[in-house]
């Protein structure tokens, strides 16, 4: 049964409509396409994949839901695209964010190999504008081509904390609305956090020469940071060195960016579908069900799996190296309502552990569904060129899980989004331009002091529940840290220290009323149409 805000968000985004915008499928019609079109042929997987569908127990990304069956049949959300420093490579590298934006995904870019703003620029003798002005064509490209026509355009932008324009880069976010189609990110290395630690100079480095053009004090530096994510929200940072230790194809390349919320790094030009687990459909008599979910699991792999086939990609080299990978990317949405309906508060040790015990389940039970496929289908292509090889003599996917924050789709299956905690138990979300009231449906069923709001969740212990999921997921976790409006800075600067302690690899914290605009909002209103 769907809700009224599933229902308001599948017709006005996801059923298919005619030439004069008329809706010409039901939900369960659509259900249907995503299945039979995933499934091959293969009329066993087809009611397989349709019953968990249906039952709001997985559901794919958004692309794969909207273009299944259809003539664009781009099916995966998150893309990362290489930017060299010429403007050949940022204008191709823009024309395929377009072409991907049109086709319903998100982009990931790292522009730290544009020589900063000033530097020489040898055919002109001119000066190089930098980073942040291409940054400027992005977003306002990305403002015209709203994602496949149906979303905003998603782009991270991420540039690494030695390059000379860092501290312009931290900043460019300060004033409301710029850069409004990106979220930002500084990509932190071991060394800067070693130079942090002992309150030393840091170099940064020309990207064209390689040689240390400036020293900046590190502890100013990452006070700057702290104080614009305390102000506005932005940059998020990932900490890119524990990205690439735990990247499983090293020898194929170095990770340099995410997709735009930072659950998935990707080399250059791969692509990655990603599919959630309601884990509210998994309690039974107040205990996790591991039996039923460990058979979702493995259908979801199998679907995930086959998406790489059917996917029609906006680019060959897209095509060429998901499918020499085959990552993909199966997380978790609902999974503070579980808690409720196990009785545990969110804040509490027993909600980690409860989290510790999930997400190996699921990991693990991953890793043997992508097994037993590689038995019957092989191997991803790169495979001996993995870490995987060390492990295991065959295994379908490069990676396997990762956490999103499930934005629509939770909407759809009418549970809380990822691994957040409740954001509030009556609240206004801001979704396809239109505010939907929501109401937490398991209030009138359970104990009013199970339902702990993010708000009042102590920092670390979102910190520390993120960590827990990271420890079991091959890719990222994407997860942000609401503070109230009083928080302070060194309430932010404790969180980035312990979310590199605690090996995750990334983190963004969120302080209320930091920006005008938000997603949620706590109070009444009225559903706006």
């Amino acid at each position: 049964m769907l809700s009224k805000n599933a229902l308001r968000v599948l017709e006005k985004r996801y059923l298919l409509k005619d030439e004069k915008g008329r809706i010409i499928e039901t939900p369960d019609q659509m259900f249907k396409r995503v299945a039979k079109y995933i499934s091959k042929g293969n009329k066993k997987l087809e009611n397989e994949f349709y019953q968990v569908i249906k039952n709001l127990e997985f559901l794919p990304n958004s692309p794969t839901l909207m273009n299944s069956g259809t003539k664009i049949g781009q099916l995966s959300a998150c893309f990362v695209l290489p930017i060299e420093d010429s403007l050949e490579s940022i204008f191709s590298t823009l024309k395929s964010a377009a072409l991907i934006h049109q086709s319903g995904g998100g982009t990931g870019f790292n522009f730290s190999r544009i020589r900063s703003k000033g530097d020489i620029v040898k055919s002109t003798k001119g000066a190089a504008s930098g980073p942040l002005s291409f940054m400027e064509v992005y977003d306002k490209t990305t403002y015209v081509i709203r994602q496949g026509g149906k979303r905003r355009g998603a782009n991270i932008g991420i540039l690494n904390i030695d390059h000379p324009d860092i501290v312009d880069f931290i900043k460019s976010k300060e004033k409301e609305g710029s850069f409004a189609n990106f979220n930002i990110s500084v990509a932190l290395t071991d060394k800067f956090m070693k130079a942090l630690e002992q309150n030393k100079q840091f170099e940064l480095i020309n990207p064209r020469t390689k040689k240390t053009v400036k020293k900046i004090n590190a502890k100013k530096l990452f006070d700057i940071l702290v104080e614009m994510a305390w102000k506005t929200g932005d940059p998020g940072i990932i900490f890119i060195d524990e990205i690439n230790k735990k990247n499983p194809l090293k020898s194929i390349g170095k990770i340099e960016s995410t997709n735009p919320c930072g659950e998935v790094p990707l080399l250059s030009y791969e692509s990655c579908n990603l599919g959630s687990i309601n884990l509210t459909k998994f309690v039974s008599h107040g205990k996790i069900d591991y039996n039923k979910l460990k058979k979702v699991i493995y259908t979801a792999v199998n679907f995930l799996d086959n998406v790489i086939d059917v996917n029609k990609y906006p680019l060959p080299e897209i095509e060429k190296i998901t499918k020499a990978n085959r990552k993909i990317g199966l997380g978790v949405m609902g999974f503070a309502d579980m808690l409720i309906m196990l009785g545990v508060r969110y804040d509490s040790n027993k909600a980690l552990k409860i989290a510790d015990e999930l997400m190996k389940f699921i990991s693990e039970t991953a890793v043997k569904a992508s097994v037993e496929i590689a038995k019957k289908k092989g191997s991803f292509p790169n495979f001996k060129k993995s870490e995987w090889a060390k492990k295991c003599k065959s295994i379908r996917n490069a990676t396997l899980t990762s956490i999103a924050p499930t934005g629509s789709i939770s909407i759809i299956a009418d549970c809380s989004s990822g691994i957040e905690p409740l954001f509030a138990t009556k609240f206004a979300r801001l979704s396809l331009g239109k505010k939907f009231l929501y109401e937490h449906p398991l209030l009138k069923k359970y104990d009013k002091k199970l339902f702990v709001t993010a708000h009042n969740i102590a920092p670390e212990q979102h910190v520390k529940m993120q960590s827990v999921f990271q420890k079991y997921t091959d890719n990222g976790v994407s997860k942000t840290v609401n503070l109230k409006k009083n928080a302070s800075k060194q309430d932010v600067k404790k969180i980035f220290l312990l979310a590199y302690k605690l090996k995750c690899k990334g983190i963004t914290v969120y302080r209320e009323a930091s920006k005008k605009q938000q997603v949620l909002n706590i109070g009444k209103c009225k559903i706006c149409d």
